[in-house]
């Protein structure tokens, strides 16, 4: 008998913390890099399995991102609170081409949207993302196979 109380309090316990894990996920802040590669997958996955080309662009007043093809087209809301942008950059030869303005680098080659195309392959480029203002982060994507590109040591992004 007091096996079967142990369990049922085991088996309620159990119940009581799968609930609230479902809760505590449902709660947690969005991180805009996370919805940038949301979209950026589905923009590849979308380009493959219609074997059309699909363009990528950011909306930064609706705050979406919006999937372009030739048939149509979808959007990505990014549910941050907040002042949001997100710039895709080109890539040079010569490396970054930024110029100094009021002591911030700004981008001189910022693109309206990156193609991903039908053989799994995708634009050369680099995605800037800035929250409230903040410190920018860059991404550079491998053009390959659209995914993040490590940084090699010692290097600038």
């Amino acid at each position: 008998m007091e096996i079967l109380v142990g369990l049922a309090l085991l088996g309620l316990l159990a119940g009581l913390f799968v609930a609230n894990v479902g809760t505590l996920v449902g709660n947690r802040k969005v991180d805009v890099e996370e919805v940038f590669w949301k979209a950026v997958v589905e923009a590849r996955k979308y380009a493959l399995l219609q074997g059309t080309d699909v363009r990528l662009s950011f909306d930064a007043k609706e705050k979406t991102f919006k999937a372009s093809t030739s048939a149509g087209s979808r959007t990505f809301p990014v549910p941050v609170d907040g002042e949001l942008e997100i710039d895709f950059l080109g890539v040079s030869k010569g490396g970054r081409t930024t110029v100094l303005i009021g002591g911030t680098l700004v981008e001189t080659q910022p693109l309206p949207y990156v193609t991903f195309y039908s053989d799994g392959t995708c634009s050369d480029f680099r995605a800037q993302l800035r929250q409230n203002q903040g410190e920018p982060r860059y991404v550079r994507i491998d053009p390959w196979t659209c995914a993040p590109m490590l940084a090699q040591v010692g290097s600038n992004p």
